[in-house]
């Protein structure tokens, strides 16, 4: 069972595991240190995680991942970027799709936002398949908008809006 739960400084230890794997890392913003420190991972649960709409993931009472929307300000204020991460162990087993369908639905029925979309790059097919299955739509690519360890990668756009049903992401 997937549980959405504000971060607790009780996660700091498993925030410093899973943010130092650099697979779980690969395809994230690099505003995330690396290597991820005991100081990150507490400015993080007690600043960082309070922006916006974010969640840490648990399953069988242990964090695995977070999951986020940003909202867009003025003119973009009805519009959210989603973001996401999860411990290497669990991936492949339809946990993110539940979290995903879990934090569109909050943002979509607590929030006056309409729209929300994510950037991924182009390499990062899992991220894009995931989204496909949980309702969202191919909206663009955009040719080498990421620079990231000295490479370009293009960032494919996908989005979802308040009125499409999210029962398909369910596992």
């Amino acid at each position: 069972m997937i549980t959405l739960r504000d971060f607790a400084i009780e996660d700091t230890e498993r925030l410093v595991e899973v943010l130092n794997d650099c697979e779980v890392t690969r395809f994230l913003s690099t505003k995330i240190p690396s290597p991820y420190t005991h100081t990150d991972a507490e400015w993080w649960i007690l600043q960082g995680s309070k922006t916006g709409i974010v969640k840490a993931i648990e399953f069988n009472q242990q964090l695995i991942g977070c999951i986020g929307v940003a909202p867009g300000e003025f003119e973009y204020q009805r519009s959210g970027e989603i973001g996401y991460w999860l411990d290497r162990q669990y991936w492949h087993r339809g946990l993110m799709a539940t979290a995903i369908a879990q934090i569109t639905k909050h943002v979509f029925s607590h929030t006056q936002m309409v729209r929300i979309f994510a950037t991924v790059f182009a390499d990062n097919i899992g991220s894009q398949k995931l989204l496909l299955k949980c309702g969202f739509e191919s909206e663009a690519i955009l040719r080498n908008a990421i620079y990231k360890h000295q490479q370009f990668y293009d960032a494919y756009i996908f989005a979802t809006f308040k009125d499409k049903k999210f029962d398909q992401c369910e596992p």
